[in-house]
């Protein structure tokens, strides 16, 4: 049986597989009590895969009492009476994609501290709100938003970013890729070439691809976009997609020059920008840089925002400020492709921002982030070495560089079997070229844990890249 537990092509991990294949042959009998299973080294020859993937499939299963390690005599199936029933596996969803879906995971991308938010005072938020409930609230949601919570996030803009700009031209969305389906409705994308950062975040650019666009992936250096390796690639592109701010996934930021030179060929080739704005409130060194669009004189920059990073991705609210000629052809089109949160979670959120609350969580996370970024830092370089550890002036993540001969994919799985959640960087790259690294999203591990939760990093790192 062990010539055959593994689909190369299902999108399962493969110490998911194995896990669930081999505890399905315990439960049916197939592998009786006492049989000996064969070594991790021998199992990953045969598969044909690292001995990591193999330890952390058997780990798991001896957790659950599946299996029992003999020492030098080898791995045998437990006796019945101690096998656990087998979880339920959800065959929609792949079994990574469920683990990090059920709780915080330490490392995982693009979370923020949930145990930092201020539960108690968003419910006394949204229970007034339910007790005020007014005819409005009841009558089919404004397609682009409710007013108050445009007029709060243009309001926070202008302060925050250097944005001014009617609350008209703000349209809410259902997070980034809410709005850069807009976007790519109202700019037509079929088979028109389109700027990426590579390496670049990979749901913008698969987004991207799913609207018909040619991916031109534009490399990033120390200043971040390479304009001018832009231009050779595609000047006539009708869209380039940037991160400015913090560049995803790398974490520097674009520089003053490259910036104009972004904002001049927009505007010399009547083409668009967007900037995605996704952590620019979380600074550490030196000043929160002014926003892209807040130099756009030429009005080509559609500039997105989201709350799933500063509050919960759960609230799935983020916004839109549409460049002034196309805010019409937007709401169009969010009226026929785009429902929103239900108006309840809109109207609790323009209070939050219109009462101050917003401003004093991001202080508040600043410095919680600060210390526990820290934290970690100073971990992964006891750990690893302060050369393996890359990190920009701002952001949720920091980067831990592996050799280029590394699977970081592999490694990425192993570090899930102990109940970690980085990403590996190679699926940033669309070309062949790949820089290998795992990235560590720190919010969600306090100072305190940092020592231990490294140390576990480490641990599932040997094991995965043990020969």
């Amino acid at each position: 049986m062990f010539d055959h537990l593994l689909d190369r092509g299902a999108d399962e991990p493969a110490y998911r597989q194995l896990y669930r294949r081999i505890s399905a042959a315990v439960l049916d009998g197939t592998l009786h009590e006492g049989t000996r299973l064969p070594s991790a080294r021998s199992l990953a020859s045969q598969l044909g895969i690292a001995r990591g993937t193999v330890e952390a499939a058997y780990g798991q299963l001896a957790g659950e009492g599946y299996i029992q390690g003999h020492g030098a005599a080898g791995t045998f199936v437990a006796a019945a009476a101690e096998v656990a029933p087998a979880p339920p596996v959800a065959t929609s969803v792949p079994s990574a994609a469920r683990v990090l879906l059920e709780a915080p995971v330490p490392f995982r991308m693009g979370l923020p501290a949930l145990d930092l938010f201020p539960r108690k005072l968003w419910s006394r938020l949204a229970a007034r709100r339910a007790r005020g409930l007014a005819t409005a609230a009841l009558l089919p949601p404004d397609p682009v938003g409710i007013l108050p919570l445009r007029r709060a996030v243009a309001r926070y803009l202008a302060v925050a970013r250097g944005i001014a700009v009617p609350p008209e031209q703000v349209i809410v969305t259902a997070g980034f890729q809410g709005a850069l389906g807009l976007i790519a409705r109202v700019l037509d994308l079929a088979s028109r070439p389109v700027w990426v950062e590579e390496p670049g975040y990979f749901l913008a650019r698969n987004g991207l691809a799913a609207a018909g666009a040619r991916l031109v992936s534009v490399p990033v250096d120390g200043e971040g976009l390479d304009v001018a390796a832009g231009r050779a690639l595609a000047p006539e592109a009708r869209l380039a997609l940037v991160s400015p701010s913090h560049q995803a996934p790398l974490g520097m930021a674009l520089s003053l020059p490259r910036r104009l030179q972004l904002l001049d060929w927009a505007a010399t080739q009547g083409t668009w920008i967007v900037e995605d704005d996704y952590d620019s409130e979380f600074r550490y060194v030196g000043r929160p840089l002014p926003a892209l669009k807040s130099l756009d004189r030429a009005d080509r920059v559609f500039y997105v925002g989201t709350f799933s990073k500063t509050l919960f991705p759960g609230l799935r609210l983020g916004y839109l400020v549409a460049p002034a000629g196309l805010t019409a052809q937007v709401a169009e089109a969010a009226a026929l492709l785009a429902p929103l949160a239900a108006t309840d979670s809109q109207a609790t959120l323009a209070d939050f921002l219109a009462e101050g609350h917003f401003g004093r969580h991001i202080r508040r996370m600043r410095q919680h982030y600060a210390a526990r970024r820290a934290a970690v830092v100073r971990a992964l370089e006891r750990q690893f070495g302060a050369a393996a550890v890359a990190l920009g002036a701002g952001g949720m993540h920091v980067l831990l560089r592996l050799a280029d001969t590394v699977d970081d994919a592999a490694a990425a799985e192993a570090c899930l079997a102990a109940g970690l959640g980085p990403s590996p960087l190679s699926e940033a790259y669309a070309g062949p070229e790949k820089r290998r690294g795992l990235l560590l999203n720190f919010t969600n591990v306090p100072p305190d844990q940092a020592p231990q939760t490294v140390q576990r990093l480490a641990r599932a790192l040997t094991m995965a890249l043990r020969p």
